[in-house]
């Protein structure tokens, strides 16, 4: 199937958007939305960018697993810092783009924003950005959730989407990246007031770190983009450690990346199916994940 917008896959959603490291990841996510029968996007940060030395090869990947979905699959360029990456989005199939100027002043944020969301616009793409602080990514020590700045503020919030013109925006409301463990506590009223004051739709990121009911509790309450990355790294190293210690002999990579691959499909369509409202199958996540967890 043609890769679809971004912006269509979240106006029709709750929708899950998992990060793609590896290829292998790619290919977990479909096949997990496939098996879950829900749309999904699949974005790179500029930190997998960076980790594969440039964007064309996994970009051109991914987009050839996207291309071969049974399901809507959209393509995100995730966390960008460098103009550079973000103008390059267009050639390269994504439809939309996060642009992060979080870690700068309010102002400084601002501009950096609104310059990019004028040009990703004129290129056509979907753009987030992010207002708060969402600790935990690039090795940041937790945010603690009462420092000044730290939450994302309804009325800055409103004036920061009409001030920069982006079509999403990543709020900071308790989550944190990189979660092994899934016990964040979500600012639920915070998030209500954020839906009702901000006119675009609300992401969540760190979302690995949520138990299945308080993400089920911020997708009510208007949580429409759901980020999750860790949680496939929890499945897909759980997975190749069991392997390895089955059969330390083993050189061949496939023996290992198989059964990771699988774990991570597992883990997204279970995610897929938890923010879609399929309680009778999202419901039995927490305990299988917390041993994953513990066994990686």
């Amino acid at each position: 199937m043609p890769l679809v917008p971004t912006g269509q896959i979240v106006a029709a959603g709750p929708v899950c958007a998992f990060n793609v490291i590896a290829l292998e990841h790619a290919e977990a996510i479909v096949a997990g939305a496939e098996a879950a029968g829900r749309p999904v996007i699949l974005q790179i940060s500029e930190n997998a960018v960076r980790f594969h030395g440039r964007l064309p090869a996994i970009a051109a990947g991914t987009r050839a697993v996207a291309a071969s979905a049974a399901v809507d699959v959209a393509l995100h360029l995730d966390h960008v810092v460098s103009p550079d990456l973000w103008r390059s989005a267009p050639e390269h199939g994504f439809g939309s783009v996060m642009v992060d100027a979080s870690r700068l002043p309010y102002r400084e944020n601002v501009a950096a924003t609104r310059a990019a969301a004028e040009f990703a616009h004129a290129s056509g793409l979907w753009v987030e950005a992010e207002l708060g602080t969402v600790g935990g990514k690039d090795g940041e020590p937790p945010v603690d959730p009462h420092a000044p700045g730290a939450r994302t503020e309804p009325d800055e919030a409103a004036a920061y989407v009409a001030a920069t013109g982006v079509d999403a925006l990543a709020v900071a409301v308790g989550s944190a990246h990189a979660m092994t463990t899934r016990n964040a506590v979500l600012d639920q009223p915070l998030i209500e007031r954020l839906r009702a004051a901000v006119p675009v739709p609300l992401v969540l990121h760190g979302s690995s770190g949520v138990p299945d009911d308080e993400l089920r509790r911020a997708v009510a309450a208007g949580i429409v983009k759901v980020n999750i990355g860790t949680a496939l790294n929890v499945a897909f190293t759980g997975a190749v450690r069991q392997a390895l210690a089955a059969r330390p002999d083993v050189v061949d990579p496939r023996r290992y990346l198989t059964p990771a691959r699988d774990a991570m499909s597992g883990t997204v369509a279970r995610f897929c199916r938890l923010v879609a409202g399929d309680d009778e199958t999202s419901r039995r996540v927490d305990a299988g994940l917390a041993v994953t967890v513990r066994e990686s």
